[in-house]
């Protein structure tokens, strides 16, 4: 088992583009929409304990909006034998380079 490691907004921007990893946004739909950081998957946190088609060779890094979801979603996944990253202060925090404002 994989440990839970966490990650603050601002380290967000070292995962995009990079083809080991996996950025997902657990806000709704409508929060996606308007904003998120590229590349990012949106999977609302509820629709997320149902996912069995995630990849098991990528990192999982998960935000949602202020940082408890995207702690119990790698909890969770970890328990199913990913490597994942929690964002610390979630999407609130996050000030980086490759914020997409629709």
């Amino acid at each position: 088992m994989f440990p839970i490691e966490t990650i603050s907004a601002r380290m967000l921007d070292y995962y995009v583009g990079r083809n080991d990893a996996l950025i997902i946004d657990l806000r709704e739909e409508k929060a996606y929409a308007e904003s998120h950081v590229r590349g990012a998957v949106n999977i609302p946190y509820e629709t997320l304990e149902n996912r069995k088609d995630l990849p098991m060779n990528k990192i999982l890094v998960f935000y949602c909006d202020r940082g408890g979801a995207s702690m119990a979603a790698a909890r969770e996944f970890v328990r199913r034998g990913y490597r994942t990253r929690s964002v610390i202060g979630g999407f609130a925090a996050y000030r980086g380079r490759n914020l997409v404002i629709s």
